[in-house]
């Protein structure tokens, strides 16, 4: 440690901790939580400590200590929780730099992740803008795009197309191509910008691709070309927007329109990257490249927040030689070298064994143990496509009654809308991915 630092170091670093008590109404009181009211109006379960895929609460619940967690932690823990390798990392990186910021500056942390971004995702993408969250990286695509089209000279090229059902997050520009009625942001719709929503597409990752919908997609398209910068969808897997799967087919549909009517296609992977559909990038399924592509979530293996913009040299090189000839975005924490570090041992842990084996392995136990789940009455559908297994009901769950029925089967999920569904760590074992299939059949049933 630096000399000048050694001797302001208490005694005693750590606070006292909360008695659990203190801890909940301190909570309530302060702190909002992800789509919540203020105060809280239900009580979170606290989370001691963590390791593998198990979280270790404060005090028992539904006569339960430990949790499988079935959720990544939205998805993002593809290597569970307290891995040593990412902990190494960490420290590494801690002891050399936490921070420094990214404007006139670089380090080798960021160039690393960068060029094993370019090395990993589909050729045509060169470029790397290291953004604080998979929201902000939707923003800096959207910005990508309509810059790209304003330097082009064609400024009126300023809207998206996207199909219904989707989510991109929660920032301005990603809230105004969510889904603008069955969605979270339906209350800012007068607001956001105005962009064009065509149907979602079909249902069925295996069905047969519709002729009819193909073509509607191509016409909306073609007939709002010359106002359009950029079609944005989530390949292959709409997630937050209800967990639909739709055949890659209209992936490929969507690039052949776009090159043929010059529109841009950003894909939004930061749900699907990283193996979760069973390909590196859900793109893959189609056998496509985007002009832009959005990753996050799993890209620090849950550890820190950071997310990515990946763009074409012709993006790239477009933006550079408009009148205002650099990307207008630059986040505070752009780059951050702790996280970058994190990022790149996270990808390297994943590339380095059999992921694709045990996101089929998993698949296989999801799609055995939720067969059960069908035969109960309210259930109108089973799915699985990799790692992801979903039970969808014919109402809204009561997410309080699923929550306890799963903690009671000692697993964590979080049910939302009319679904109950998983996405477990690549490395959950079979024993508690036979659990948490309980517990999602006991959610759908109780919820």
């Amino acid at each position: 440690m630096p000399e000048p630092y050694a001797a302001a170091l208490p005694r005693s670093a750590a606070p006292k901790p909360y008695a659990p008590d203190e801890l909940r109404a301190l909570d309530r009181a302060h702190v909002w939580h992800p789509y919540g009211p203020m105060p809280g109006r239900q009580e979170p379960l606290i989370v001691e400590s963590a390791s593998g895929v198990r979280l270790r609460l404060a005090e028992p619940v539904e006569g339960q200590r430990e949790l499988v967690d079935g959720m990544s932690s939205w998805w993002s823990a593809v290597h569970g929780y307290n891995h040593p390798v990412l902990n190494e990392a960490a420290r590494g990186q801690l002891d050399r730099m936490s921070h420094v910021m990214f404007g006139g500056l670089t380090h080798e942390p960021a160039v690393r992740l960068a060029t094993r971004l370019v090395e990993i995702t589909p050729g045509p993408l060169q470029h790397v803008f290291l953004a604080d969250s998979g929201s902000v990286s939707v923003e800096v695509a959207v910005k990508m795009c309509l810059q790209y089209w304003r330097s082009a000279g064609r400024p009126a090229k300023r809207r998206l197309l996207t199909w219904r059902g989707g989510y991109h997050g929660d920032t301005w520009q990603p809230m105004s191509v969510c889904d603008p009625e069955g969605g979270m942001h339906e209350l800012w719709s007068g607001s956001l910008p105005r962009q064009v929503f065509v149907d979602a597409p079909p249902d069925g990752f295996d069905a047969e691709p519709d002729p009819a919908y193909a073509r509607r997609l191509r016409e909306g398209i073609a007939e709002h070309a010359d106002e359009l910068a950029a079609v944005i969808v989530e390949p292959v897997v709409q997630g937050a927007g209800g967990m639909r799967f739709h055949s890659p087919a209209y992936l490929r549909v969507l690039r052949e329109a776009c090159d043929e009517h010059d529109v841009l296609l950003v894909l939004d992977e930061i749900a699907t990257g990283f193996g979760r559909t069973g390909k590196l990038f859900a793109a893959g399924h189609a056998g496509i490249s985007p002009d832009v592509m959005c990753v996050g979530k799993a890209l620090t293996g849950g550890y820190l927040t950071m997310a990515a913009t990946l763009c074409t040299t012709r993006v790239a090189e477009g933006i550079s030689s408009g009148e205002v000839p650099v990307l207008a975005h630059g986040p505070t924490f752009m780059g951050n070298p702790l996280a970058a570090s994190v990022a790149s041992a996270s990808v390297d842990l994943l590339l380095g064994q059999d992921w694709e084996g045990e996101v089929a392995r998993i698949g296989a136990g999801l799609r055995s143990g939720l067969a059960p789940a069908a035969d109960l009455a309210a259930v109108v559908d089973v799915r699985v496509l990799g790692a992801i297994g979903v039970v969808q009901l014919d109402h809204e769950v009561d997410m309080a009654a699923a929550t306890r029925a799963a903690v009671r089967e000692g697993v964590w999920l979080r049910p939302f809308r009319d679904l109950v569904y998983t996405m477990p760590p690549y490395v959950t074992e079979d024993e508690d991915v036979a659990r948490i299939c309980r517990a999602v059949c006991a959610a759908a049933r109780e919820g």
